[in-house]
């Protein structure tokens, strides 16, 4: 006779979900067992082949058998699992910074708010934006909306913003440069990796643009994008290598 008991919780596939046993009696070759679904309550009532039985004992779970701290240990680990999923504040209160309540207000409360985020940001020098572009870099992988992004800067801010974005923000980006694309001869390396920090004077290089064009990137962020010019005279537009490459960057990313 199997050592199962009243009160024990069965799986099996003669049960569409769990039972848990009420009555289980020796019927020589067989056992009857009846008993309810634990979801559906439904009660079933009905003969099982010893042998059968047998292999449902290892899926048998006692009500209420486990020890104590294991119980509360696994039931932290599915809150601490699924709780960011609802954090408003997610990239924040992962990250190593103290936002200013006015950085805070323009990611959450402006720039996440659209489905579609392409803001140009215009605080004074000093005001935090780069604290203000890794959250948003930081928010949107976090919640899986961006995997590729591209940081364009001018050439003696590339080291600030890749160390920023390391040391705030554990994001690591590469510097893209002459070098680089010479020892990558043959690849496209706006294409081979993820995150990418160039100078704005290198990437509006006509060679430079053109293998930029022919990659894509879900975000990419702009340092001091109001030098991005163009001039008219009358009705003549004349288009500086930076705003080309603005409308080029234009083309190429989601956000």
């Amino acid at each position: 006779m199997s050592d199962i008991k009243p009160g024990a919780i069965l799986r099996g596939s003669q049960w569409p979900e769990p039972i848990e046993i009420i009555l289980i009696e020796d019927q020589g070759d067989y056992v009857r067992l009846a008993g309810t679904m634990v979801t559906s309550r439904r009660y079933w009532d009905g003969l099982i082949n010893k042998t059968d039985l047998k292999l449902m004992q290892e899926n048998t779970l006692e009500l209420f058998g486990a020890e104590p701290r294991s119980v509360f240990l696994s039931l932290e680990a599915k809150r601490y699992r699924f709780a960011s999923l609802y954090d408003p504040l997610l990239a924040m209160n992962t990250c190593k910074v103290d936002p200013l309540p006015h950085q805070i207000e323009a990611v959450y409360g402006f720039v996440l708010q659209l489905p579609r985020i392409r803001f140009l940001i215009a605080d004074d020098p000093g005001a935090g934006k780069t604290i203000m572009a890794g959250l948003i870099i930081k928010e949107l992988k976090l919640r899986n909306l961006v995997k590729r992004t591209l940081i364009i800067a001018p050439g003696h801010l590339k080291e600030q913003w890749q160390r920023e974005m390391r040391e705030r923000f554990e994001e690591s980006f590469i510097k893209v440069d002459r070098g680089l694309m010479d020892a990558s001869y043959g690849e496209n390396i706006w294409q081979r990796e993820s995150q990418l920090i160039a100078s704005i004077d290198f990437a509006k290089q006509d060679d430079v643009a053109a293998t930029l064009a022919a990659s894509r990137f879900d975000l990419i962020i702009v340092d001091e994008a109001h030098k991005m010019s163009a001039y008219r005279y009358g009705e003549k537009l004349d288009k500086t290598g930076r705003y080309k490459l603005g409308e080029v960057l234009s083309d190429i990313s989601t956000n």
